[in-house]
């Protein structure tokens, strides 16, 4: 099970970190995805880190200015998020996949949280 926090309203220029915590399962056998869905869009990646955290990987939307981090010892992923843009908007979606490469689609990801919601003003 996992569960997204950290969500919310913030201004252009901004900073958020988005928090996702895993229970029920051995949290560092799995890689670890943030992705997003906008209103009337698909889900997109946004960001993926290895089972050790060696490997990261980022949408060329976000590169520079978000962060993806995780700590195995609390079972809980970080998305954290700097020089936020109204196109940011979205629901934020973690992602756990029990495939060993980091992955950036949203189909080999095996389980998913319940969103949470990030909204930037202009």
């Amino acid at each position: 099970q996992l569960q997204a926090s950290g969500g919310g309203l913030v201004q252009a220029g901004g900073s958020l970190r988005l928090s996702c915590v895993a229970s029920g399962g051995t949290f560092s056998s799995y890689v670890m995805g943030w992705f997003r869905q906008a209103p009337g869009k698909a889900r997109e990646f946004v960001a993926a880190i290895s089972r050790s955290g060696a490997i990261t990987k980022y949408a060329d939307s976000v590169k520079g200015r978000f962060t993806i981090s995780r700590d195995n010892a609390k079972n809980t992923v970080y998305l954290q998020m700097n020089s936020l843009k109204p196109e940011d908007t979205a629901v934020y979606y973690c992602g756990a996949d029990r495939a060993i490469v980091v992955a950036a689609t949203d189909r080999e990801y095996d389980y998913w949280g319940q969103g949470t919601q990030v909204t930037v003003s202009s």
